[in-house]
């Protein structure tokens, strides 16, 4: 369709109300039903309406709003990450509009399609990815900033941490522990890019080794009976194994699993986690964890963003920050 839309015909186009297409544009979703909010997204998109009309108006009118949108607000490393982003944008006189996509990217959609009716001046998004190929659909001219899981190859700002390094040099010194067997338990690998990099850090540097190792995948629904059922044929094995949990949320699952088998770690079964969370280095044994540098990763994240949005263009716009082995009694064999 042309540039000459009006809320008319996106009204018509969806079946509703002029007043529901503006409580949508406004991001009022209160009184308004998922099925009528993803036809409203739907038709926006396929006429290219908001960019068009709205935005450009929008782009000129500074809000100080950041929209900022994580896979998961519930775990650790979020909350770092968007302490790290408040602070930063609270210094420099912003404030954040946060959302959970879940790992989907429809609500990935939802959510920067309110944030931007909202009038928000730039987005700090995690990823899925897909991300990248909706964003350019929408065609929202606005700065954006992706951290954690960004394309390394996307031309657009980012930040994020050497996972594929970080888990290579683990598994080596893993492997320097005398562990004879492999295992990582994850997430589906290809929803998002930090993890593909992890999967990759750990099967080359055993397939460079010729080491054998298994994949053990698992997501929220996992039970810890489905978990025990996964990991058991490893426990009492004539090889010493090393268990590898590549997602943070997953580790507590794994732990819960083995707490039980305690006195085989670290000599028979070895357990490395991603993220340093505080009751690793509680329980009996503390647990090895690669620990990133979430809040610095947040405060990166809002630093090239404000600095894009200002047009200043003084910082680089893509960074990679250095993770850390955080090492406890869970692989200490030696």
């Amino acid at each position: 369709m042309s540039e000459k839309v009006t809320i008319n015909d996106i009204a018509k186009l969806a079946g509703v109300s002029k007043t529901t297409v503006s409580f949508y544009l406004n991001g009022k979703f209160d009184k308004m039903s998922e099925e009528t909010r993803a036809r409203l997204e739907n038709v926006i998109a396929r006429t290219n309406y908001y960019p068009n009309t709205i935005a450009r108006s929008l782009n000129y009118k500074q809000t100080h709003l950041i929209g900022v949108i994580i896979g998961d607000i519930t775990n650790s490393f979020a909350n770092q990450i968007v302490k790290g982003i408040d602070e930063f944008s609270r210094s420099k006189g912003y404030q954040m509009i946060v959302g959970s996509s879940n790992y989907h990217l429809d609500n990935e959609r939802r959510c920067v399609t309110g944030m931007a009716a909202m009038g928000v001046d730039g987005f700090i998004v995690q990823p899925t990815v897909h991300f990248e190929t909706m964003w350019k659909e929408l065609n929202i001219r606005k700065p954006i900033a992706y951290f954690d899981s960004p394309n390394p190859s996307s031309n657009e700002l980012w930040v994020k941490t050497n996972n594929y390094e970080a888990v290579y040099d683990a598994t080596e010194k893993l492997i320097a522990e005398g562990y004879e067997r492999f295992v990582m338990v994850t997430a589906d690998p290809y929803v998002l890019q930090t993890r593909m990099e992890r999967n990759r850090g750990f099967t080359d540097c055993l397939d460079l080794k010729k080491i054998e190792y298994e994949i053990i995948l698992a997501n929220a629904d996992t039970t810890k009976e489905d978990m025990e059922g996964k990991l058991k044929p490893y426990l009492f094995s004539d090889h010493s194994t090393a268990i590898f949990v590549c997602n943070n949320w997953l580790l507590d699952k794994v732990y819960l699993v083995l707490r039980n088998y305690r006195f085989l770690i670290p000599d028979k079964i070895g357990l490395i986690g991603f993220d340093s969370l505080e009751w690793t280095e509680l329980v009996e044994p503390s647990i090895t964890t690669i620990v990133q540098p979430a809040y610095d990763e947040g405060e990166a994240a809002a630093r090239i963003l404000i600095d894009r949005i200002e047009g200043h263009n003084e910082e680089a716009p893509n960074w990679i920050l250095k993770c850390r082995i955080n090492e406890s009694d869970s692989t200490k064999r030696n």
